[in-house]
């Protein structure tokens, strides 16, 4: 009788649970945080200055630089805190939570295109198209709010409606043309984020499109007060009712996704488009659906920074790069609705609390960066992160049982 054959006692349930644990997505995500911030604290001490000035007599007094290392790293960490989520030293109730609205205003537009980006991954597609669609979105978007004079309540749904569409018309583009040519998204979108690009700068330096009456300025008159997103908390406060509408684009998808028929159709096709195609899905037509509604999500993201953040007018790098900041948020979170919102509140917080560390402890901006892209590039090797922390494989061998007796087969 062999190793392989010999009766092996079943794991608790206990301890299948901690495995599924520890295997699990939301596992390697977390661990690949942990290691970003520890890849960030090496960074945060190499450029600190008290750290290099205490490393040049490291051999004589070596305390001093394993101090000055504590110091750095420590007070970077708490001022990302306090800049992204509460400051116990504010003298009022309202300043010890204001960095925490901060962040959900920082994150209402990289939930809301993470959504977008999100979705399209989950129907087989790579929406990198993100910035072409936030552009649009908001061409359209400032436009109805800039130049239209409507009534109150009917001029922000129309300039909301806008920018959506703008969004989802955009997308439809290179969805339609995927569907009709089978020509990679990938390219499809750089292509049209581009164009989007370009369209806007001449929207922006032409008169009676966007650009702003009277001015030279490639830049949009301000908003009509009709058109602007409600303060959520009162005018000391930044959040704006944008927030509310992330919030309720992540329900929506979370309900197309895991309760429609459409959504398990999307799924489908994602999975495996030769299946669906085979089980009578019309995948090309899937494939319009999934960007039309992908890039509208997305345009949600453009109609918040028009409307709620930049209502003074906006200019041709109104999308800040979330377009691209998308694409993190959206691996982050595991292609999930719920895992998306996290994902985005977390990012909404490096940006926050980034300000804040570059402010109180001089530790540049580009350190959050970098550990953003940390982050996903651990995201993107689940194998080192288990390797690193020394977790099982899900896909390792299973243990069958055969005539009462146990034995592992391969996957």
């Amino acid at each position: 009788m062999t190793s392989a054959e010999t009766a092996v006692p079943q794991p608790s349930r206990w301890h299948r649970a901690l495995q599924q644990i520890t295997t699990g997505g939301a596992a390697i995500a977390v661990l690949s945080m942990v290691l970003a911030m520890l890849a960030g604290s090496i960074l945060i001490a190499i450029t600190d200055p008290e750290v290099q000035a205490a490393a040049g007599y490291f051999f004589a007094r070596p305390v001093d630089t394993f101090a000055a290392i504590w110091d750095a790293v420590s007070g970077a960490y708490i001022a990302l805190f306090q800049g992204a989520v509460y400051n116990p030293h504010a003298a009022t109730f309202a300043g010890q939570i204001k960095p925490l609205t901060e962040s959900l205003k920082f994150a209402t537009p990289l939930i809301a295109a993470g959504l977008g980006v999100g979705l399209a991954f989950r129907a087989g597609l790579f929406n990198i198209g993100g910035q072409g669609q936030m552009l649009m979105a908001a061409a359209a978007a400032g436009y109805v709010g800039a130049y239209m004079n409507l009534p109150v309540g009917l001029h922000l749904v129309l300039a909301v409606a806008a920018g959506i569409a703008g969004g989802a018309i955009w997308a439809g583009i290179a969805g339609y043309l995927k569907a009709r040519t089978g020509a990679h998204e990938v390219i499809l979108t750089i292509m049209l984020n581009n164009i989007a690009f370009y369209l806007l700068a001449w929207m922006l330096a032409t008169q009676g499109i966007l650009q702003a009456p009277g001015s030279n300025n490639p830049k949009t008159a301000p908003m009509e007060p009709t058109a602007l997103l409600p303060q959520l908390l009162g005018e000391s406060f930044n959040l704006h009712a944008g927030f509310l509408i992330a919030l309720a684009a992540v329900a929506f998808t979370w309900w197309l996704l895991e309760r429609s028929s459409l959504g398990f159709r999307l799924r489908a096709v994602g999975e495996n488009p030769h299946a669906a195609r085979v089980a009578g899905i019309d995948v090309s037509r899937s494939y319009v659906i999934v960007m039309l509604i992908a890039g509208g999500l997305v345009g949600i993201a453009g109609v918040s920074q028009v409307l709620g953040t930049v209502p003074t007018g906006f200019g041709g790098d109104i999308d800040a790069g979330m377009g691209f900041d998308a694409i993190t948020v959206a691996l982050l979170g595991r292609s999930t609705p719920l895992g998306i919102l996290g994902a985005g509140i977390l990012f909404g917080a490096f940006k926050a609390g980034g300000f804040s560390m570059q402010a109180a402890e001089q530790v540049p901006n580009e350190v959050v960066l970098v550990v953003q892209a940390l982050i996903v590039l651990f995201i993107a090797a689940p194998p080192l992160v288990r390797a690193i922390f020394r977790l099982p494989d899900p896909a390792g061998p299973r243990r069958r049982k055969q005539n009462g007796k146990t034995k592992e087969v391969a996957r």
